[in-house]
């Protein structure tokens, strides 16, 4: 079995959406927890990118949390707004719960999104791959 076709296997219990963006890029993105209120919309998304390079045997991988939101703003009228937070060069540790606050929301869920993270790197070590962790 190719070495996507296991990875997607093994996320497809996460209720996210694949992008292939060029050949051998991929992207996984999920939605952590979204609110809605009145006509108003707020998101927060966890996204994860990699790179797999069949010649050097080596897997890519980056990830991120992002906030958008648009609709009504209580304050102002209408409104858009995006906000973004990157994990740098290293892998963030912890559930995005306690990540999010850097957002300056109160988000309520459980997500470990180490969880994916190790699982991609289990596959591709499992595959004989290198498993690097860097930013696009």
């Amino acid at each position: 079995m190719p070495l996507i076709d296991e990875i997607k296997q093994t996320l497809a219990g996460y209720s996210g959406a694949w992008k292939e963006k060029r050949k051998g890029r991929y992207q996984f993105s999920y939605t952590v927890a979204e609110r809605k209120v009145f006509l108003s919309t707020r998101r927060l998304v966890y996204t994860a990118r990699f790179r797999i390079n069949e010649k050097k045997k080596e897997i890519i991988f980056s990830e991120m949390l992002k906030e958008s939101s648009s609709g009504l703003l209580a304050a102002s009228g209408f409104g858009f707004k995006a906000e973004s937070y990157n994990t740098l060069s290293r892998a963030r540790k912890g559930i995005i719960e306690e990540q999010s606050r850097l957002f300056g929301r109160d988000y309520t869920y459980c997500f470990d999104f180490s969880e994916i993270r190790g699982k991609i790197e289990k596959i591709v070590r499992t595959n004989g791959y290198l498993f690097t962790y860097k930013i696009f």
